[in-house]
């Protein structure tokens, strides 16, 4: 499977991206705070969302949940968490500073213009705009690579918007999501992953709101080559997506469970050579012992045997239907081994 030139850049899969979505409240304090602290725990990359609330958001938005203390409006919610662009620029460069791709999805054709003067080097698309090709075209005449989420898509919608990307050329990947916060197990959808690489061919990845480590451990042993997660201080604070997100700790072991399934699946073991346990299998397999007392040309039965460690001081307790019959040429004590020569 082919991974996006991006990531082949990068050298890395599973390429982990930790979202920090709307978990800054419009803070910028608090955003480079999340910024500082997610660069400890060994991801990739940080994911933000540029809202431009003029630019994509009217009075009659719906609020998609009732959820805001502050904002009588969904458009009044987006004003809130929105930056300047001068801003947006300090918060690249201070992801560049500490070593972490900035990563950005745009709701708006200008916010495109924005991230594009930001010098962002590739796009997420979220769940709501995969049919959006107006953005979509946005975007592809900028040449850089797009990670596809098809959280509420078809294979019907994604079938369009994939052609809609190939007939442009578009370096692409695709995330399974599931938009449900936070994500219930039979949600998952982990099935999902493969199904997406056979049908399209390309990097394929997972974007979780399960607020779970396991989830994108088995994703990653599953095949996915890219990870998204949202990340917030405590799930206890206020916010939209607090409760479908890991803490920094969680993230940590994330980091590190995927990294060691990834080298686990990197290092497939040849079943049939098993010469590195020699020095093992001569410690704790077994021989064949006698386990009483017993005479010179006693016949031996089934309840006359004992295995012992180690091997090779005896017979090979594997071979124990060969000596059972035989008569022994000698005394025997009990836990003696028993070789060959001890038998006629």
């Amino acid at each position: 499977m082919l991974l996006s030139n991006f990531l082949i850049m990068k050298n890395k899969s599973p390429y982990i991206i930790a979202e920090i979505g709307q978990a800054h409240e419009g803070s910028l304090g608090i955003l480079y705070s999340y910024i500082d602290a997610i660069a400890q725990t060994g991801v990739d990359a940080v994911k933000l969302q540029m809202h431009i609330a003029e630019a994509e958001s009217s009075e009659h938005e719906p609020f998609r949940v009732k959820f805001s203390l502050e904002d009588e409006t969904r458009y009044d919610y987006w004003k809130r968490m929105s930056f300047s662009l001068e801003q947006w620029k300090g918060i690249k460069q201070r992801c560049d500073t500490l070593g972490v791709d900035f990563i950005c999805s745009p709701f708006s054709n200008l916010a495109v213009d924005w991230l594009e003067e930001i010098g962002v080097e590739q796009y997420k698309i979220g769940s709501g705009e995969v049919t959006n090709f107006l953005i979509l075209e946005k975007i592809a005449q900028t040449g850089k690579p797009v990670i596809l989420s098809s959280g509420m898509s078809s294979y019907a919608e994604l079938d369009k918007t994939v052609l809609f990307l190939q007939e442009r050329k578009v370096n692409f990947s695709i995330l399974q999501c599931t938009t449900a916060y936070p994500t219930m197990p039979e949600q998952y959808g982990l099935n999902i992953i493969q199904e997406l690489k056979q049908r399209y061919k390309v990097a394929v990845g997972f974007s979780d709101h399960s607020a779970r480590i396991d989830t994108c451990i088995a994703a990653t042993a599953l095949g996915a080559e890219i990870l998204e997660f949202h990340v917030v201080f405590d799930r206890q604070l206020f916010g939209p997506d607090s409760k479908a997100s890991l803490t920094m700790q969680e993230t940590k072991e994330l980091v590190l469970a995927v990294t060691n399934i990834k080298m686990a699946l990197s290092n497939p073991i040849d079943k049939n050579n098993n010469s590195d346990f020699l020095e093992l299998k001569q410690i704790f397999e077994k021989s064949l012992a006698i386990n009483k007392k017993l005479p010179k040309n006693h016949i031996l039965t089934f309840e006359d045997l004992e295995a012992k460690k180690p091997k090779n001081y005896g017979i090979l307790a594997s071979k124990y239907r060969e000596v059972i019959g035989r008569k022994l040429k000698f005394d025997k004590n009990q836990w003696d081994f028993l070789n060959e020569e001890d038998l006629a």
